[in-house]
Parts: structure tokens; sequence; C-alpha cells
């Protein structure tokens, strides 16, 4: 397409998408009659299938109805915690069945989820999970124990990932679930954190049932399918979880979605000091007098220009993934350690500004204690979603071929040695 073609079509784009909005959008409408009506004009996910609910759009032309819905002020799909996981890992690899009960209610905001994934007893190594999927006629009975699981204590549905078959190879005996969350079988916990703050749960199956049709893919796919959520989970690290302007605007809908926004990002309010803060660094500096240390300015400068090297490469990597590139798991864990090399040089400036302060916690400390805040969360960003140890293994491995590391863990996965309180 030549740069004439592109504007023809984002023009065409926005007087379609315009006019629809002049006669459908209204500040005063219930969110989920918006969403509804959304969704089923195709705008909700417009990088989607036609065939579900989408408009098969390039990421070039997606962009455009996102640059107008800002413009406009305009409350899009749902999509905040790990609702954005599950529909494209469900839109990935899920049955027409499962699309057809699923994907709309994640779009309209109809149902929450959570990601079951992680285990106490197996730490990064996800394919070491014990969770049982037993099956039992046309369904599973589930028994095991998920941990760090974000919003599973208002969730209505989970992703799931369990062991199916003990005599296989650990990665080739998993499968993969959709899990009813209400169910009287299934226990959450919350955790409290060093920070704080208590974002994540523990989550106990105790003869949970999951049914045949809410498998995603077949028996023992497992693996392959959670390479498609933790791609999507990795390239997400560097986003802004900023507050949501729209949240502060009046009218019915703004309102129904500042108490969604709320709901949903409640657990995530410390995500932005895990991160490092970048953001923070100069103004912080001034405000402590540190701005013309050539020390302090040198590691300013060096936290953000990897925070600007990395939103550049994200960037990139999103348009290739919105374009049909299937190269998305390496670039997820490339973005990923960035993420944490990012947060733990911001560690440093910050610690430099403040000095001692940056210990004290509370209304009278170092910018109200967010100093201290962060260099309690930063080590999270190096453990959530696969440490940095497993994505330089994924780096070494796929993007610069370089050979496997020895295995020890290979052969049935019944006569692994393991934590024999999880076996």
């Amino acid at each position: 397409m030549t740069e004439a073609d592109d504007s023809a079509r984002e023009r065409a784009i926005r007087a379609e998408l315009g006019a629809w909005l002049d006669a459908e959008w209204s500040v005063d409408r219930p969110l989920r009659e918006w969403r509804e009506t959304l969704v089923a004009a195709g705008w909700a996910a417009p990088a989607w299938p036609k065939a579900w609910h989408g408009r098969d759009f390039s990421h070039a032309e997606t962009m455009v109805v996102s640059r107008l819905f800002r413009e406009r002020g305009v409350v899009g799909a749902a999509s905040t915690g790990p609702r954005s996981l599950a529909a494209e890992t469900l839109l990935a690899h899920g049955s027409d069945s499962l699309k057809q009960r699923y994907l709309r209610p994640l779009l309209t905001g109809e149902h929450s989820w959570c990601q079951l994934f992680s285990e106490p007893g197996s730490g990064s190594d996800l394919a070491g999970l014990t969770t049982r999927a037993e099956r039992d006629g046309s369904r599973y009975v589930i028994n095991g124990q998920k941990v760090w699981n974000t919003s599973a204590h208002h969730a209505d549905f989970g992703i799931l990932v369990a062991r199916t078959d003990w005599d296989l190879p650990k990665h080739q005996g998993i499968s993969y679930f959709v899990i009813d969350m209400r169910q009287p079988g299934v226990e959450v916990r919350p955790l409290r954190q060093m920070n704080g703050h208590a974002s994540f749960n523990e989550v106990f199956m105790t003869d949970a049932i999951v049914h045949e049709e809410d498998r995603v893919g077949a028996e023992g796919e497992g693996w392959r399918i959670a390479q498609t959520t933790l791609s999507f989970e990795r390239s997400g690290f560097g986003r802004d979880r900023a507050a949501d302007a729209l949240a502060t605007r009046t009218g019915r809908i703004y309102a129904e979605y500042a108490e969604e926004v709320r709901i949903a990002m409640e657990p995530y309010r410390w995500y932005p000091q895990r991160a490092g803060r970048p953001d923070l660094l100069l103004s912080l500096a001034r405000a402590n007098g540190r701005i013309n240390d050539p020390v302090v300015r040198q590691e300013i400068a060096r936290a953000l220009t990897l925070a600007e090297g990395a939103r550049l490469a994200t960037s990139q990597a999103e348009a290739r993934r919105r374009s049909g590139s299937s190269d998305v798991i390496p670039g997820g864990s490339i973005g990923k350690l960035a993420a944490s090399v990012i947060a733990r040089q911001c560690s440093v400036a910050h610690t430099l500004i403040a000095g001692s302060h940056s210990l004290l916690a509370g209304d009278d400390a170092n910018a109200q204690g967010l100093v201290a805040e962060i260099l309690l969360s930063v080590p999270a960003i190096s453990i959530a979603g696969g440490t940095d140890e497993i994505q330089r293994n994924i780096i070494s491995e796929r993007v610069l071929g370089l050979p496997k590391e020895p295995r020890f863990d290979t052969g049935s996965f019944r006569d692994i040695p393991r934590n024999p309180g999880r076996a």
C-alpha cells in the first residue's frame, strides 16, 4: 500500500466510525448496553476476525479506531486484568464452541478472569506443575494448588493448566482448560506482600469440575497453548497502568466504567512502582536538590535511555504481532527482561536521589513513602511472568540459536524426582 492509500483508508475508517458514533454513542447509556452495541458492530475488537466480533483490521487500521475513540472520549471493550490473556489465547486455540461462549462476554465485561499457572512447588518451571486433571467420563476432576493469581478473588472464570498424563514427559502431559471459579471446589485465599499490598492469591482446587467442552485444544497440548498466553503476558510488562482519564469524566457510562476500573485495577496499584517509576526520576532529583550531581545525572540518564529504547522495541514488536508475525514468544521475553533491567536501574537512581530517606515509609517520608515502595516492589518484576533466568534461556535458545542447557528431567514425569510434599 502507498502512503496515499493509507491516508485514504484512514479517512474512510474515520468517516464510517465517526458517523456510527454520532448515531450510537451517548454518555448516558448503561455501560453493558453500550458494549453490546459496540461488539455487534465489530468496533470492540476490530483486529479480530469478522467471524468473532471483529473486522479483520490491520494494526494500522486498528490504531485509527483507537485514536478516534480517544479523541471522542469513547469507552471501549473490557480489557482490564487477565481478560486480554484469556481472549487472545481462546482466539488463537479455542474451539468454535469456546469462542462462542466466552469471547463476547470478555469484550462486554460480563465475565472477569484470572490466570492459574504457577504453583508453589515448581517456581518458574511451569512444566513441572502437579495439579491433576483426572478424566471422569465427559468431565475432568481437578485437584491441586495454584499461586500468584491476580484477581482470582473476584474472577468468574480462570485459564488453567493441569496435568492429564503422568506417564508422558513433563511438557507433553499438560492440558489447558477454562475453569468455573464460582464452584464449591475452588477456594481463593489472599497473599500479603512485603510492600504491604495483597494483590495476589493462592487457589486451592478440591474435586473441582471442568467439562470436556471447556478444554482448550486437545489433551496434552497445554504446554504449547500456554506459550501463547505467556507471550502476551510478557509483552505487557512494560505497559503503562496509569489511571484511566475516562474514569474521571461525568455521565452514567463513565461512572460505571470508573467502578469497573476501580475493581479491576485494585490489585495493580503498586505495579507502576515495580516498574521502577522512571517518570519520577527527574522531578524527584530536582525536589531533593540532586539534579546537578554528575553521578546522579548519569544514573538517571542510563535509566531513561533504557526506558525509551524498550518503548520503541515494544512498539515494533506490537506492530509485528498485529501484522500476523508468529515470532511473539522471544519478543515478549526480550521485553520482559528489558523491564527488569530498567526497574533495577531506576532503583539505583532513586536510592542515589533519596539517600537514607529511601528507607522510610509513610506520609512524612520522601515522596510520601513512594520511593520506599518502589524499592520493595522492583524485585517482583524479575520474578513474575517467568524469572529473568527463564527469559535469558528463551532468548539464548530461540533468538540466538545457542545450544540448550543439559536436562535431567526427561522421561516419564511420574519418575522425575521432585519435592515430596508436592508429589
